[in-house]
């Protein structure tokens, strides 16, 4: 045997024995220090919400950043000076950076969207399952003691669609729906930049083919999705999620 082979046999029994043995996992000691840990503000900014037109009930979040006075001139000779109104920009942040919420870590976030998916009455509740060890990576039972448990009264059953019903956001698309996750994406797409179309003064530019107009509406959101050239990733199970929609003719999504 090579002196590399012995090592590299070495190595592997070490991390087959690791493996076998169970991990300690240290557990937040109460819910305020989480929350605490999760939430912030940003600094010269602050959160606002633009309501919609077709629901109004909706509040689509977005983030105003202040901008600093221009100046006529510079150093000494800097007297004269203009007021900028602040930009608003797509805010992803979720209700974590808004001050007005209150966060429970050990209840999960609120479900934003359940009004909307149960209104559309195309849905029903079922009683699902236990969770068990795998759900969480572990194989063993015992492991599972060593993951912080939700509490089971915030617990929904979960949704799934009636006989014969189709819930998908291209269904509704394609059956000429516009949908409250549909105006949401719209208004925070656009960013508010009707609200300032006379101050902008920006080059046209290349769109390479693309087909992005000056103003996204909920009906060009719709017609997207229908045509297959975008999608809304918006399972019903998750209800707390902000709507955001991936495709050519909209901003672009990183995952990071």
């Amino acid at each position: 045997m090579t002196v590399q082979n012995h090592a590299e046999e070495t190595v592997a029994s070490t991390n087959l024995d690791t493996a076998r043995k169970p991990k300690s996992r240290s557990v937040m000691s109460t819910p305020m220090e989480g929350s605490a840990a999760a939430t912030g503000v940003f600094p010269a900014s602050r959160k606002t919400y633009v309501p919609g037109a077709l629901h109004p009930d909706l509040r689509v979040p977005m983030r105003e950043i202040k901008l600093t006075p221009t100046s006529a001139g510079h150093g000494a000779a800097a007297l004269d000076e203009t007021a900028n109104p602040p930009v608003t920009v797509y805010d992803t942040s979720g209700p974590y950076t808004d001050p007005d919420v209150s966060i429970e870590l050990d209840k999960g976030l609120a479900p934003l969207r359940l009004p909307w998916i149960t209104n559309r009455s195309d849905v029903e509740e079922y009683e699902g399952r236990e969770t068990r060890p795998e759900d969480n990576g572990r194989t063993l039972a015992s492991l599972e003691e060593q993951v912080e448990q939700f509490p089971t009264g915030s617990r929904r059953n979960p949704l799934r669609a009636r006989r014969g019903q189709n819930v998908t956001q291209m269904h509704y698309a394609r059956n000429g729906i516009v949908t409250p996750e549909m105006e949401f994406i719209a208004i925070r797409e656009n960013q508010r930049a009707d609200e300032i179309a006379d101050q902008l003064d920006q080059h046209p530019g290349e769109s390479f083919g693309a087909a992005i107009p000056k103003r996204i509406t909920p009906e060009f959101v719709r017609d997207e999705i229908a045509r297959g050239r975008a999608i809304i990733p918006a399972n019903i199970n998750h209800p707390e999620l902000e709507p955001m929609i991936i495709g050519r003719n909209f901003l672009v999504k990183i995952n990071a």
